[in-house]
């Protein structure tokens, strides 16, 4: 049996997984979960929203003290620590390792125009064939512009995404890992990594950006302090598909290659996987994205706004998840045929009054305009899973490969109303689970690299196959284990 941890942070919340791998085997037990969420900072400028990296920090070491005390009891160490985060945000270093102020939140408004301004110097298809990504207003080519109004790229020395920032406090590691280099807008779509134009165009300094290295990559020990505060003296750092979706897909329960994935958390990537990228100018149109996966993958998706939408509408009730089994069954209850939005509407994404622009998006489409809170919460489940169904069917149409199942993972493989919507909309069958896919993958990732498993990720999804709780849902509304 071979022991690694996993430190998970989502947009919403984080936690730190302790996996077992060996024969036949794939567990996880969870060594803490915490809360996150950008903060907003009052400033000169205006607010501004600021992810708390230092209490991510501080809640990954307390479940690293206890991935430590699981680890003794099982009388095993742990051979390694693996990061997994959401893609795009970015702390900056000083010339002595000290972080120049608290990483921007991809939701912050600072990006608002900044991506027209780019494509004046270079065309939106020009670009899309170099980076190959859908063009959303946050990625940080265009983070990296807007920085450029602030003080601290002056006095930077480094630029870490955020996985490879807290990697970096883990073990002195100064680099960035591939999965979430492909978002950034800053790589080249073929090779993966820093392309010297693209950089260029962000106007930054190319000195900013460390080496790029690829998932599975063993990189150094634990900082003497961190090993000695965690109690993992042996541990040592390793690559893992750092984009939070490039390990979840390879957490996928997939048998074979055609399959669509729904990465259901804050944020829904829904995509197939592919050999290569498609770059055509209808890709674009359609807002795919080409980014890399595990062992070179492509993941040709379309980001679509997820369980935010749901997410803010509980905020404004002043409910949480624990008061949402109710409301999906109320959901449940009502007629099918109710209102449908656009949820990738700009509207949703930044923090807000959400149950207000769910109505006001009805009313401006002539929907009828849910009142109750089980009609909003339907109108915003049927919203996602029409959004589903046309993503999967354009990466069919767009990339040739066609799609027999579904599957979600993370989540909202919790949501089996949302499922079953998913099921019915897109008329393929909907496999569920894994609810914790990218600490699975994250673990895996780690596991090879040790030598505990073997093979491509074929293999390595027949194990999770093997060792996973799935539920199916057909259209039509047969529900059944898998």
């Amino acid at each position: 049996m071979s022991l690694h941890a996993a430190v998970d942070f989502g947009a919403s919340s984080g936690r730190v997984m302790l996996g077992a791998v060996g024969p036949g085997r794939l567990q996880l037990t969870e060594a803490a979960r915490f809360r996150n969420g950008a903060v907003e900072v009052p400033g000169e400028r205006g607010a501004a929203l600021h992810w708390d990296v230092l209490g991510l920090w501080r809640e990954s070491l307390a479940g690293l003290r206890r991935v430590s005390d699981l680890a003794r009891e099982a009388g095993e160490p742990v051979a390694s620590v693996g990061v997994a985060t959401w893609a795009v945000d970015y702390g900056l270093l000083a010339g002595d390792g000290t972080l120049l102020g608290a990483p921007r939140s991809y939701r912050d408004a600072r990006t608002d125009g900044v991506a027209e301004r780019v494509h004046q110097q270079l065309p939106a298809v020009e670009l899309y064939r170099r980076n190959g990504l859908q063009h959303l207003p946050f990625t940080t080519l265009y983070q990296l512009v807007a920085e450029q109004d602030g003080p601290l790229l002056a006095a930077a020395r480094t630029m870490l995404l955020v996985p490879d920032l807290v990697g970096y406090w883990l073990s002195g590691h100064l680099g960035a890992e591939a999965t979430n280099v492909s978002t950034t807008g800053l790589a080249d779509v073929h090779t993966g990594r820093w392309a010297a134009d693209l950089v260029a165009l962000a106007g930054i300094d190319a000195g900013l950006l460390p080496p790029v290295h690829d998932p599975g990559a063993v990189l150094d020990g634990l900082r003497p302090d961190v090993a000695s505060s965690t109690g993992l003296d042996d541990a040592r750092l390793v690559a893992v598909g750092s984009h939070d979706t490039a390990s979840a897909v390879v957490g996928v329960p997939a048998t074979d290659e055609r399959f669509a994935y729904v990465a259901c958390g804050t944020w829904a990537l829904v995509g197939v996987e592919l050999e290569s990228p498609v770059l055509g100018a209808e890709s674009l149109a359609a807002g795919f994205t080409n980014e890399r996966g595990v062992d070179d993958r492509i993941r040709y998706l379309h980001n679509v706004m997820g369980l935010w939408v749901l997410q803010g509408c509980l905020a404004d009730w002043g409910l949480d998840s624990a008061d949402l089994t109710a409301l999906l069954g109320a959901a449940a209850e009502l007629p099918d045929g109710g209102a449908v939005v656009d949820v990738d509407s700009p509207a949703f994404l930044p923090p807000g009054p959400m149950v207000t622009r769910v109505q006001q998006a009805c009313e401006a489409a002539g929907q009828p305009v849910p009142v109750s809170r089980p009609a909003v919460v339907r109108c915003v489940l049927d919203s996602l899973a029409t959004a589903f169904a046309r993503v999967v069917e354009d990466a069919v149409r767009l990339s040739g490969r066609d799609v027999d199942v579904v599957h979600v993972v993370g989540g909202g493989a919790q949501n089996a109303l949302l499922c079953q919507l998913t099921a019915d909309a897109c008329g393929r069958p909907v496999l569920a689970g894994p609810v914790e896919a990218t600490a699975l993958g994250n673990v895996l990732v780690q596991a090879r690299a040790a030598g505990a498993v073997t093979g491509a990720l074929e293999d390595l999804r027949a194990l999770v196959t093997a060792t996973s709780d799935l539920v199916r849902y057909v259209p039509g509304g047969v529900v059944s284990p898998r």
